[in-house]
This record gives C-alpha cells, structure tokens and sequence, in this order.
C-alpha cells in the first residue's frame, strides 16, 4: 500500500535527517489526511491506492505549476524548493505511460467497452480515468480518445 510506503519514507528520512525530503513527505500526508476528511461523507473507497494516487497527481500538477511560475518570476530558489518536492511526489506515482502505451491501452478500453463514435466519449473517459489513473495525464487522454474514437 502507497500509505504504508510513505510512512515508512518518512520515518526514514527523519533518521536520516533529510529535513527538505522530511518536509516533502509530510505535506503528502497531511494532503492524504485532508482528503481521508473530505470523503468521510461519502463510502469508503475500494482501493486506497487509488485516493492515494489522485492525491499524489494533484500535488505533482499543483508542484509543476508553480516551477512553472516562478521560473517566469524569475524566483529560482523557489522553483528549485518546488522541484524538490516534486521529485519526492514523483517517487511514489506510477510510472507514466508514453504516448504509444497510452494509445495502446486506450484502443483496449474502447474495445472492451465496445465504444464506436464520439458519442461514447464519456464512457471512455470514466474507464480510461479508472484503469489508468496516475499513468496517464488526463488532459492528453481526451486527445488520445478523441483520435482513438474518430477512426
């Protein structure tokens, strides 16, 4: 289990006495623990790895942005700090699909839920979210789907 790994991480790099990694690992747990509040309301999740992951993939995006923007502020120091914690965020996410295996793994899915036109958009992109959460950047996966469904 990622939770289980992580916690682990963290007691590690506190013997260590990796503060900034240290630093990395607690904030995935305190989002980790702010997202266990935010689904109490709801049923609890079949797979924990699963809410881990989509927390990990929010960070990893939030992290990017921000290198993104400091660069551009010209805030080096901070976008280094960003990396940083990027590359911990990183570590624990799958390994990303490159564009053939994710059209690969698309064309299965649309086959295996019989998907034929553009109309079957929504369904392929629940099944594609499901089954490749954290491998797959979801924002290219609409592109991939959309070539995929249009022939």
């Amino acid at each position: 289990m990622l939770r289980d790994d992580i916690k682990a991480e963290t007691i590690a790099a506190m013997k260590a006495k990796d503060s900034a990694r240290t630093a990395a690992l607690r904030l995935i747990q305190a989002a980790l623990k702010n997202k266990d509040i935010e689904l109490r309301t709801g049923t609890a999740p079949a797979d924990d790895d699963v809410v881990v992951i989509d927390v990990l993939t929010k960070m990893a995006k939030q992290r990017r942005e921000s290198i993104e923007m400091y660069v551009k502020g010209g805030r080096a120091e901070l976008a280094d700090a960003e990396r940083a914690e990027l590359a911990v965020i990183e570590g624990f996410l799958p390994q990303m699909l490159d564009a053939e295996a994710a059209t690969a793994a698309i064309r299965a899915i649309v086959a295996d839920i019989g998907a034929t036109s553009l109309k079957d958009m929504g369904a392929v992109m629940a099944a594609v979210k499901q089954r490749l959460a954290g491998q797959i950047d979801m924002g290219q996966a609409s592109g991939l789907v959309k070539a995929v469904l249009a022939g």
